[in-house]
């Protein structure tokens, strides 16, 4: 599954929960890969990532709140903040548009645990599209073959996303008037530098607030 976090139009404290928020997701679900972001204006903060997961996160799919004080603007009253998650349909098979001219394959030691050998053996994948500059990794397959595969179903599932956005001009407008519609109806609440989840929405609609964290 290939999901996408997004701070919108919103300030730079949109682009800091981005960022927040999918370090705790890093920690609440052990296999996310980031696939491609864009970085904000401060460090940590991310306008957007795209990352993939084995799971079923179809839960997180709606927006999520963010309360904390704005450390960047200390003076600002406002102290929550929303971000949009959204979830990316998967390639079925590698779009046609991705020719051997259009891409830049490279392997690279996929490290971590294995065994003695496992430094010795290239088996990470990097794959970059030429035309936009978008750099994709696999390293969860075995074999090189099969992280090959897997990067270039990843950079078409980024591709043909980036393709929709492209023709739909409106897409500014649409967050807007989206944030503004959920903004009371978040799945997810977050709360402090520490980004504590304090409440889950689950998927039979049932609220739960959470204790104990």
């Amino acid at each position: 599954m290939i999901l996408q976090i997004s701070s919108g139009m919103g300030p730079v404290e949109c682009r800091a929960a981005v960022g927040g928020i999918y370090r705790a997701l890093e920690k609440e679900f052990s296999d996310l890969e980031i696939i491609a972001s864009m970085k904000g204006e401060v460090e940590g903060a991310f306008s957007s990532i795209i990352f993939s997961s084995e799971q079923d996160l179809s839960e997180l799919d709606g927006t999520m709140q963010w309360i904390c004080k704005s450390k960047h603007r200390p003076g600002h009253k406002r102290k929550n903040w929303f971000v949009d998650v959204s979830i990316i349909p998967d390639a079925d098979e590698v779009d046609s548009e991705l020719t051997a001219d259009k891409v830049k394959i490279e392997k690279f030691h996929s490290g971590g645990p294995g065994g003695q050998n496992v430094n010795k053996v290239e088996t990470g994948v990097r794959v970059t599209h030429l035309p936009t500059g978008i750099i994709v990794a696999s390293t969860r397959e075995r074999s090189q073959y099969a992280n090959k595969q897997d990067a270039l179903k990843k950079l078409s599932s980024v591709l043909k996303e980036m393709n929709a956005t492209n023709k739909d001009n409106q897409r500014n407008d649409a967050w807007s008037k989206h944030a503004q519609i959920v903004r009371g109806n978040p799945v997810r609440i977050y709360e402090g530098e520490d980004f504590k989840l304090t409440f889950v929405k689950r998927k039979e609609e049932n609220k739960e607030k959470l204790t104990n964290q």
